[in-house]
């Protein structure tokens, strides 16, 4: 199929940007690198009168560390992530890059685009969401702040409003005996994971874990952080069993979906595994 007709804008600032999309509002549609909003529009799954197009605004792009975090554009190329020293500060964006898609779809697939997507079994949205990021948002009224956990709202839903453009994302940066880990289950290398978890623990001088994220992908509607499981590890030096525990615990309150891909039972199983796999990895990482 074809995409519906629709008027292509080319924008060269983040104020024309806004301006376009708050004179078009529900109608138009940012496009980043593509990967995502290309196919859905090729196959009628959506449609826009006005795509406003992000690749000619230089002010959207680059990494930078500051203030103890890395800011990263959301016109910033998932690829560069893997190559980049200052993202080599938050460790989970490393590990999890070569695991989006295939080096093509990296290549062009941006940070933001990814985020804004908000696939629950996207790696960044839930990296996002587990280091509690911060977005910078701005409009024609300005920038505001908005919290990774008060972004997502749904499957391929944010809270953003449309005339509303995801400019940068800033990563905390973690102090030192600090691990991380991204495991998943794929059917295929470069498929959506199945189950999948992005993690973190930072660790006190005896070995005791003094502060855990745990975040779910492709567990529920959108990307999940396992609170529980998280309080559950802190102020211990788990055990192997202690791990197994934490990972169901971490799928407890989960309801995993079945679609032709695997059944929620396989999810909830697969994920409970992957869990206690990631948090042993973080915890050799730290401990290292």
């Amino acid at each position: 199929m074809k995409p519906a007709a629709f008027e292509y804008h080319a924008p060269e600032s983040i104020d024309d940007v806004v301006g376009l999309l708050a004179e078009h509002g529900d109608e138009a549609k940012p496009l980043a690198g593509g990967q995502s909003l290309v196919p859905m529009l090729a196959l009628r799954l959506a449609r826009f009168e006005h795509v406003v197009d992000l690749n000619r605004v230089p002010a959207l792009a680059g990494i930078e560390r500051a203030d103890g975090a890395v800011a990263v554009g959301a016109m910033t190329r998932q690829a560069e992530l893997e190559r980049s020293d200052a993202a080599a500060a938050v460790p989970l964006l490393g590990l999890a890059a070569p695991l989006i898609g295939h080096f093509q779809i990296r290549n062009r697939g941006t940070v933001g685009g990814s985020i804004a997507h908000a696939d629950p079994a996207g790696e960044l949205p839930s990296i996002a969401l587990a280091l509690d990021a911060e977005l910078d948002v701005a409009s024609t009224s300005g920038t505001r702040t908005v919290a990774a956990p008060e972004l997502f709202a749904g499957t391929w839903e944010t809270t953003l409003a449309p005339e509303e453009l995801l400019t940068r994302v800033r990563f905390p940066v973690w102090p030192d005996r600090s691990g991380f880990a991204v495991e998943e289950v794929a059917r295929r290398y470069g498929d959506f994971a199945l189950a999948g978890v992005a993690c973190g623990v930072e660790l006190d001088a005896d070995g005791g874990v003094v502060r855990a994220a745990i975040a779910l992908l492709g567990l529920g509607s959108m990307p999940l952080r396992a609170s529980a499981a998280e309080d559950a590890i802190v102020g211990r030096v788990p055990s192997a069993e202690d791990l197994t525990e934490i990972g169901r615990l971490a799928i407890a309150d989960v309801d995993p979906p079945t679609d032709i891909h695997a059944s929620g039972e396989y999810r909830g199983a697969v994920g409970a595994h992957v869990v206690a796999r990631g948090l042993e990895a973080a915890l050799a990482r730290a401990a290292a």
